[in-house]
């Protein structure tokens, strides 16, 4: 997560999105290839080029665009995965409207929350 002011762009923040993640990710071979998947936001030859600088085989669409294609496999488009996790964010009344006065504590605040979004998703699993 990147934490930024709401009036800047996501485009603008992209390439620090994708320095901060956190996990290992398998390496890019010809064989497995790490796709990324973005809306029209990220149609920039900047955005491109920083995705791919990044082993990521960048995947823009336009809005509505995934709507006329027919799914064979009944799956969702891919990019509302990033709209779904903001959906359950908002359900936190303190997120909503950000009242915390320091960067720091907001931040801690949005992996509180997302610590528990996962939490609810595997409980059942587990249980």
């Amino acid at each position: 997560m990147v934490l930024t002011g709401a009036n800047r762009h996501d485009v603008t923040q992209v390439e620090n999105v994708m320095d901060g993640i956190v996990i290992t990710r398998p390496e890019s071979t010809p064989e497995n290839l790490q796709h990324l998947c973005a809306d029209k936001a990220y149609d920039s030859a900047k955005a491109r080029s920083a995705m791919e600088e990044r082993g990521f085989v960048p995947h823009v669409r336009s809005r509505g665009e995934e709507k006329l294609e027919k799914m064979t496999d009944g799956r969702k488009a891919r990019r509302w995965v990033v709209e779904v996790c903001f959906s359950w964010l908002n359900r936190f009344r303190k997120l909503l409207v950000r009242y915390e006065k320091t960067n720091e504590s907001y931040f801690a605040l949005i992996c509180l929350a997302c610590a528990i979004i996962a939490w609810r998703k595997v409980a059942p699993i587990c249980g």
